[in-house]
């Protein structure tokens, strides 16, 4: 099958999923970006992403496992997905793969807005320590400031993915799917939290999140260029079944397990839900393309 053949056979599943959550597809905006990572739609995990926060108009599309020493914001700069910017979060990727063990990558996208987000990715047996990500000069302040936060969990030596929305100028780190790095079962308690989203400001937990962290094992923040403060915090879940959860499954994300114009079977479905200042929004992820291989890292993939 030609490469040209691949590219337009994946557009196709885009749009058909796209249309399943009510969102109309941009050729305009998607054919660029295919064109621009053609040589790694092959072997790249491929994932759609729906959501009922902010992003809940668009539907991300996500390659991951780009290879090492690959430079994603670069070339998405090279082909004009993305303006050129002196923010902090135009030079930010370059330092994190100098600095940090990161072994590949990969990059978002909106089927309707465009090019969005790089994902950078340690080894499984060899997470981040955030006390190395505070000294890149283009990190945001709220990383060092919340350096405490992080180690009082026991949390800050497993980062296992940053992401970098240039988009929104913000920032993911998410923490465990490591070898042998669990997160504490106590910040998945009741009580744990309660406690974390006490202390980080964000809405008092429902009854909802409570019972899905019964379940989670991967959380991640989300910090900005604006502010020393955590202004995000999501806990994940991967699973096959994402229709046992102990959740309200909002329409779209039904339709997207049931109706997804590609096999699923024998796949897992990362789940996740946000706490913000002003409430929760939930997210799932769900895989067009997969590689068993990268389980663990994907596990926050949400």
């Amino acid at each position: 099958m030609s490469e040209t053949t691949d590219l337009n056979e994946l557009y196709s599943i885009i749009e058909k999923t796209a249309q399943v959550v009510d969102v109309t597809s941009s050729r305009e905006k998607v054919w660029p970006i295919l064109n621009a990572y053609k040589e790694f739609v092959g072997n790249s995990v491929i994932s759609f992403r729906a959501s009922t926060g902010s992003s809940a108009e668009d539907l991300d599309c996500r390659f991951t496992m780009l290879p090492k020493g690959f430079d994603p914001y670069a070339r998405a700069l090279e082909h004009d997905l993305t303006p050129k910017t002196d923010h902090p979060v135009g030079s930010l990727l370059k330092e994190v793969h100098e600095n940090l063990p990161i072994t590949s990558c990969g990059v978002d996208f909106g089927v309707a807005g465009g090019f969005t987000k790089t994902w950078s990715f340690p080894s499984a047996q060899n997470l981040v320590k955030v006390d190395d990500l505070a000294k890149l000069p283009s990190i945001p302040e709220g990383v060092a400031a919340n350096l405490d936060f992080f180690k009082k969990w026991g949390i800050a030596d497993m980062v296992s993915t940053v992401g970098i929305d240039y988009s929104k100028r913000t920032m993911n780190l998410y923490f465990g799917g490591g070898v042998g790095d669990r997160v504490p079962a106590e910040v998945f308690e009741e009580k744990g939290v309660r406690a974390i989203l006490g202390e980080l400001g964000l809405a008092e937990p429902s009854a909802e999140l409570l019972r899905f962290c019964e379940r989670s094992f991967v959380i991640y923040v989300t910090l900005s260029w604006d502010s020393p403060e955590i202004n995000r915090f999501t806990y994940s879940v991967m699973t096959p079944e994402p229709l046992g959860l102990p959740i309200d499954l909002a329409p779209t994300f039904d339709r997207l397990i049931r109706n997804a114009p590609y096999d699923t079977t024998g796949r897992n479905y990362v789940y996740g839900i946000a706490s913000t200042p002003k409430g929760e929004y939930h997210k799932i992820a769900s895989y067009y393309q997969w590689q068993k291989r990268v389980e663990n890292l994907l596990r926050s993939d949400s």
